[in-house]
């Protein structure tokens, strides 16, 4: 092995050729899809069992991430290395389960042991396979046809592309699953529960608002009130509302400042004199996304919570992040 030199424009260099190559196998993907791709798709949908997924080295990488995905959008899927399976775990494999066998050449010795031990038990058996002229691809029921010519890798020996496009097409199959049976944004909450994703996808702003407090004042309330309200409850911000609690306006922070800025006689100011009237409001059923993404499009940092024009709350932008939600 040599040891030479590279200056950061080669090295630069080698790293974009890697991409673009990688990126150009890729791109031939979408021609290897055919009817087995929509047959397989139709198979796991009415499958009553699960998916299993095996494979052995790199690939053996590639089906737990598959598995993973497939998990996560509604397709139960349970990995099982192709190595441990010839030597007791095969037992993983259920009646009613689909086996996709994930590998490149598709003549590894581990894989023709099982590819038989799995077809004498009666499982539908799907190759993922870039040489189809090998054991698995002309063994399997069907097949995920992942082809490259040539890996990244400029002694074409580390998995590189291969693994790549094993990946890709495992995502194809998952995104093709979501598509047929219509697993919407509340499927994939019941499966994210944790984490920003599941708060993005189920957290309303009536989790949020209830624990902040309600600043406001009324329409003749004195400016110095006004200041008072703000300043106590923390929220930047106070709603105007009518003896009926419906909400006619908002004061902010930036709102008083801008009033001091333009030194008005402080004297005989009220509210109603510097609210912004129809502002913006959210109900409390709304996502809480939904709040953060109109402060985002605005540019302010809160909202008043409303129910049919009555004045609720107020969030704040920092109740959003807090909760980990962007």
């Amino acid at each position: 092995m040599t040891n030479s030199k590279r200056t950061p424009a080669e090295i630069i260099s080698i790293a974009k050729q890697s991409i673009l190559h990688e990126a150009n196998a890729i791109s031939k993907l979408a021609n290897y899809l055919d009817n087995d791709f929509a047959k397989i798709v139709e198979l796991i949908y009415n499958s009553e069992g699960r998916v299993v997924i095996t494979g052995i080295g790199k690939s053996a990488n590639i089906a737990n991430k598959i598995v993973a995905t497939l998990n996560s959008t509604g397709t139960p899927s349970v990995f099982m290395h192709a190595a441990d399976a010839i030597h007791g775990d095969l037992g993983i494999v259920q009646q009613h389960d689909t086996v996709i066998c994930i590998s490149k050449s598709g003549n590894t010795p581990e894989i023709k042991v099982l590819v038989p031990l799995i077809k004498s038990r009666g499982n539908i058996l799907i190759g993922m396979v870039s040489e189809v002229d090998s054991f698995l691809g002309k063994n399997a029921d069907y097949v995920l046809k992942s082809t490259v010519e040539k890996e990244a890798c400029p002694n074409n020996l580390a998995p590189t592309s291969s693994t790549t496009a094993q990946l890709v097409m495992g995502d194809a199959l998952a995104i093709a699953l979501i598509e047929y049976r219509d697993f919407g944004e509340e499927d994939f909450a019941r499966f994210h529960p944790g984490g920003s994703l599941g708060k993005k996808l189920y957290m309303r702003v009536n989790d949020i608002y209830k624990n902040n407090p309600q600043p406001k004042v009324s329409l003749h309330s004195h400016i110095d009130k006004v200041i008072l309200e703000i300043s106590e409850k923390r929220l930047g911000a106070a709603a105007v509302v009518s003896e009926k609690n419906e909400i006619l306006g908002i004061i902010t922070d930036g709102d008083l400042r801008r009033m001091m800025q333009n030194k008005m006689d402080m004297s005989s100011v009220t509210a109603a004199d510097i609210m912004s009237k129809n502002p913006k409001t959210i109900e409390p059923e709304a996502m809480a996304i939904k709040a953060f993404n109109i402060m985002e499009d605005n540019s302010i940092t809160q909202l008043a919570v409303a129910k049919d024009g009555v004045y609720k709350g107020m969030i704040h932008l920092h109740d959003i992040l807090r909760e980990g939600i962007v």
